[in-house]
């Protein structure tokens, strides 16, 4: 099977992730999957920051992907 991504935007491109999706989930329920962790995590805490954010989405079959981001294109 092949393996399928999500990438999370942000304004600053220090703060984009990529995740890996789990292989039994399609691309809409990932997406609603997501968003509901991040929000759950956001509601959860003042305080929060990405690694609760990726603890909660490795809880829920995801996994974080290092990459490097290209150079700025003008």
């Amino acid at each position: 099977m092949n393996t399928r991504y999500m990438l999370l935007p942000a304004r600053d491109p220090a703060r984009i992730r990529l995740l890996q999706m789990p292989e039994d989930m399609e691309e809409h329920e990932a997406f609603r999957c997501v968003t509901g962790v991040i929000g759950g995590v956001q509601d959860a805490s003042s305080d929060w920051d990405w690694e609760d954010v990726l603890d909660a989405l490795e809880n829920n079959g995801f996994s974080n992907v290092e990459f490097i981001l290209g150079p700025e294109l003008d």
